[in-house]
């Protein structure tokens, strides 16, 4: 069993902006994230409490009322660009792995999932790139690969996924003879 926690859905709350300011925000510096309430999660799910992990809403630029309730599991997914940037994260992983993906194949992936799942248009898609995305994936992400214990480069590939498969069911056996 496997809980997943989606770090996309920890951008701090913006309740309090006008939908034209939270428009403007900048989501892809490592400030609009609520780490503390994503670090308090991932203890607790560690810990095996339930956690009702906050949906966000891109359409709204903003958290929705919603939640997801994730059950303690003995893997945990922490899925996410930022996932090895804060250290305290860092720390409670037995894991960690670093997608390594080319800027051309990232845009790409972005440009069709904005469109299709977010309503946005070709230029604000290629503004946002250019303006936040790529300085801040240089600037913030990339660097967090020498965190990584594994580097997966253009995504996943057979011995990649042996690897990961091999370490995660090392780590379930641990925790099994504890």
């Amino acid at each position: 069993m496997v809980s997943v926690v989606m770090q996309d859905d920890y951008y701090c709350d913006q309740s309090g902006l006008p939908p034209e300011v939270r428009r403007k925000q900048n989501y892809d510096h490592p400030q609009a994230f609520d780490w503390p309430l994503l670090v308090q999660h991932v203890e607790a799910l560690r810990n095996g409490r339930a956690i009702d992990m906050p949906v966000y809403d891109f359409t709204s630029d903003n958290r929705s009322s919603k939640t997801i309730l994730v059950k303690p599991a003995p893997v945990i997914v922490i899925e996410g660009l930022f996932a090895l940037y804060d250290a305290d994260l860092r720390n409670m992983m037995s894991l960690k792995i670093f997608v390594d993906t080319a800027p051309d194949v990232r845009f790409i992936r972005r440009m069709q999932r904005d469109i299709a799942e977010r309503g946005r248009s070709l230029e604000s898609i290629v503004n946002q790139y250019m303006e936040t995305v790529r300085p801040m994936h240089k600037q913030f992400i990339e660097p967090t690969k020498r965190y990584a214990d594994v580097i997966l480069p253009h995504g996943a590939n057979d011995p990649a996924v042996d690897v990961i498969t091999t370490k995660v069911a090392s780590v379930i056996g641990q925790l099994q003879r504890r």
